[in-house]
């Protein structure tokens, strides 16, 4: 059987997939997202997934139009069925069916998509090297704009202007500025710098995602006895940092040992980096549901 994709309470084939195109989320980015990552058919941090996406939801009022008990069993079910050994899953929600902007205008649910793919962000070398990053001129939008918690349709083309603005010049990634000029996160990861063998991270309000794979990080260190906290984050601590990762559910964890052509620490993957990868990877096989 091929693969199967879920869309509003149906497993469909994926040849079969169809959307209108005047979904609210084709038309202007009006929607949630979730990107899922199994794990030895293991779907890790699933509760946690499913917890941020209806907060996204709630916070720009869209009516999911089922119990999160429900989209847990879903997404469960579409993995199942597509007996995904390894894999990501992406869970997107949109507002509904209907042209203009006014929501008072749609008279249709929210339409519900869940599919399994292969994805993986960046080319082994990188886990085992380090990425190199560029500081982009694209910037993050204010909170009073698109508040960093949602994790929102429309929110990225922004991270992906800056990604564009990395591949240009041959960079593994960008990391992104806020509008005060501290650092937010990366086009699609977290920060974390290491400075005297603790963690620091930049908080939500200066325009990093909470993520899911940040707070993973953030139980290993404290299960290790490694001081962790949030912390408004200039280009100087990055510069000067002992070691610096980014984290993400598509790209894990990985080191980042250069940026804007000064090297991190010794220019080399760190201990604590390595140390905390591999506490990351014993998590992927204790945490979230199996099928």
């Amino acid at each position: 059987m091929g693969q199967r994709v879920y869309i509003n309470g149906e497993l469909v084939a994926r040849e079969e997939a169809r959307l209108s195109i005047y979904d609210h989320g084709f038309l202007y980015g009006d929607g949630v997202f979730e990107g899922i990552r199994v794990y030895h058919r293991r779907i890790f941090r699933l509760q946690d997934h499913i917890t941020r996406l209806y907060r996204s939801a709630r916070a720009l009022a869209i009516n999911i139009g089922m119990t999160p008990e429900a989209f847990h069993d879903a997404v469960v079910e579409t993995a199942r069925v597509n007996e995904v050994e390894s894999g990501y899953i992406r869970v997107s929600v949109s507002r509904g069916v209907g042209l203009g902007l006014d929501p008072s205008h749609l008279n249709s649910p929210s339409t519900v998509v869940i599919s399994t793919e292969q994805l993986r962000l960046y080319p082994q070398e990188m886990y085992e090297r380090g990425l190199e990053v560029i500081t982009a001129s694209t910037r993050v939008p204010p909170s009073c704009c698109i508040d960093p918690q949602i994790k929102s349709l429309g929110r990225y083309i922004n991270n992906i202007q800056a990604k564009m603005e990395a591949n240009r010049v041959g960079a593994g990634e960008a990391l992104m500025l806020n509008m005060e000029g501290y650092v937010a996160e990366a086009t699609g990861d977290n920060l974390f710098l290491v400075v005297n063998r603790g963690l620091i991270t930049p908080p939500s309000s200066q325009g990093a995602l909470p993520g899911i794979t940040r707070a993973t990080i953030m139980e290993c260190a404290a299960d290790l006895g490694i001081p962790c906290r949030e912390a408004v984050i200039t280009l100087y601590d990055c510069y000067s940092a002992d070691e610096a990762f980014l984290t993400g559910t598509a790209a894990e964890v990985i080191p980042m040992v250069r940026l804007d052509g000064r090297d991190i620490g010794s220019g080399n993957p760190g201990e604590l980096t390595r140390t905390l990868i591999a506490a990351f990877r014993e998590r992927t096989c204790t945490d979230g549901p199996t099928y």
